[in-house]
């Protein structure tokens, strides 16, 4: 098994853990276990210095295991938000894979978006969800990877209603 392999079933099995009520039942055992203690120990400096530093180093490690468990929720919903807008006839392919675009770019969609958001605050619903160039500059309309300037027939060659043939893997 490589080390990769291992980091990500550990990473897996240790999120699952702390995630879990055991899990914090134990450390508040630790917790209550150490003030216990402290009159034992004089409340001296090493009965301080068990605490601070078994929490810094746990601190440590939770902060590789919490990256590591969001990079991977996040690329998961990402991949299932891009299939989503493959899918969907009448979707605007050009947002597949859009946390790759640049600020300037996104930028640019998040306007575009509003717009279109405020377009049907203000009454316009209905006509802003029905018109796929809302928002689009003239020679995006003719955009091939617009899934909304597809011909008559959905389906691709197997008989799936796809907004895009060219998007299969």
């Amino acid at each position: 098994m490589s080390l990769r392999h291992a980091f990500e079933r550990g990473a897996k099995a240790a999120a699952r853990f702390t995630g879990h009520p055991t899990c914090f039942g134990l450390a508040v055992g630790v917790v209550v276990v150490w003030v216990v203690s402290g009159p034992l120990f004089g409340f001296s400096d090493t009965w301080q210095l068990v605490i601070n530093t078994g929490t810094t180093i746990v601190t440590f490690l939770m902060v590789f295991l919490i990256q590591n468990s969001q990079n991977r929720d996040s690329a998961a919903v990402q991949i299932k938000l891009d299939e989503l807008i493959r899918a969907v006839r009448r979707a605007d392919n050009t947002l597949l894979d859009m946390e790759e675009l640049d600020e300037a770019t996104l930028e640019q969609f998040r306007a575009r978006y509003e717009a279109l958001a405020k377009k049907a605050r203000d009454g316009g619903a209905r006509a802003a969800c029905e018109d796929p160039s809302f928002g689009m500059e003239d020679d995006d309309r003719n955009d091939p990877s617009r899934s909304d300037q597809q011909g008559a027939d959905p389906r691709n060659r197997d008989g799936d209603r796809r907004s895009n043939t060219q998007d299969e893997v």
